[in-house]
């Protein structure tokens, strides 16, 4: 990309987009793309493709999506595929209409299955059951996955697919009915200190591992991405493999020691209770990320002190505690 190349990032207030947003903003980059969804509404055909022959972008970052944690997955099963679907069909096949040159299509590290061989690698998609709490929004990321290959081997684009592991930072839910794990447990223990509670309440065991990515060096690793040059970026296309490339730390700790690094950064003194009749969710969801670290990025700023950047950011912005 040219510091001067017309760059779309579809969900910029998002936590994967407002990253990726800082961080062309950081690099000098002069004419990005952004619209609110009251402006331009994703799950609309018409304007989606109206808002690409207007503006005509080169570059697309596709990090729109109706996201949430184990709550919200449940409990709208049908918005999350559905809306996932709609909006990731319409930005990809108006990229292609339009001539955008690449395309980065963000996903999540739930697309892989439930039982996957730790680290999980690329070659591990569809090669068993996916985790049932989150299936519909994984099936839909899939399937875009799959479109972006289709449109490859069909129309000769070179469309690519990133699955991050989790991510947290400061344009994350801190609504604990939508949020992931991380950011449900900086504002449960934020209330905890809040109002002088003893203990804060985490759901499941504390078993299960989780890796965890901070949203900056996501948005680096993003842009690393598209700015490969030709030969390299090629290499991630072949006949027989999904275009298809993980971004991750290769490192993990438990849902407990990461409760504990969270009451550590806050400073939260009182206990921390295990609710194990909540679901635990999948047992490991470790990122092989190999593939990326033979192109030459790896991550920079290590969970303790992503957790730290992220509440000085975010405490004073945080709901009163109910």
């Amino acid at each position: 990309m040219n510091k001067d190349s017309r760059i779309f990032i579809a969900g910029h207030r998002g936590l994967v987009g407002s990253a990726i947003h800082r961080e062309l903003t950081r690099l000098g980059y002069t004419h990005v793309l952004t619209r609110p969804r009251a402006e331009l509404d994703l799950l609309d055909p018409e304007a989606v493709n109206e808002f690409f022959a207007t503006e005509k972008p080169e570059y697309v970052f596709l990090a729109a999506a109706k996201v949430g944690g184990i709550l919200a997955n449940n409990t709208y099963p049908a918005d999350f595929i559905r809306d996932n679907l709609v909006l990731q069909t319409n930005i990809i096949d108006a990229s292609y209409r339009n001539g955008v040159k690449r395309l980065l299509f963000l996903g999540s590290s739930c697309i892989y299955p439930k039982l996957a061989p730790q680290p999980m690698p690329e070659s591990s998609l569809l090669t068993g059951p996916l985790e049932p709490t989150n299936r519909p929004y994984a099936l839909a990321k899939i399937a875009g996955i799959e479109m972006c290959w289709s449109y490859n081997r069909q129309y000769g684009t070179r469309y690519l697919a990133a699955m991050p592991t989790n991510l947290y930072g400061p344009g994350d839910n801190y609504d604990l009915a939508n949020s992931h794990v991380l950011p449900a447990l900086i504002r449960k223990t934020a209330d905890a200190i809040r109002t002088g509670a003893p203990a804060v309440t985490v759901w499941g065991s504390g078993t299960p591992r989780r890796e965890l990515l901070y949203s900056d060096d996501l948005a680096q690793a993003c842009v690393f991405l598209m700015n490969l040059e030709d030969e390299r970026y090629n290499t991630l296309f072949t006949e027989n493999q999904a275009p298809l490339i993980n971004i991750g730390t290769g490192e993990d700790v438990t849902i407990r020691e990461l409760a504990e690094t969270v009451a550590k950064v806050l400073g939260f003194k009182g206990s921390l209770e295990f609710d194990s009749s909540k679901p635990d969710g999948t047992p490991r969801k470790l990122m092989d990320v190999a593939r990326l670290h033979a192109l030459g990025w790896h991550h920079t700023t290590g969970l303790e002190e992503g957790i730290r950047r992220t509440w000085e950011q975010v405490q004073d912005r945080l709901p009163a505690a109910s």
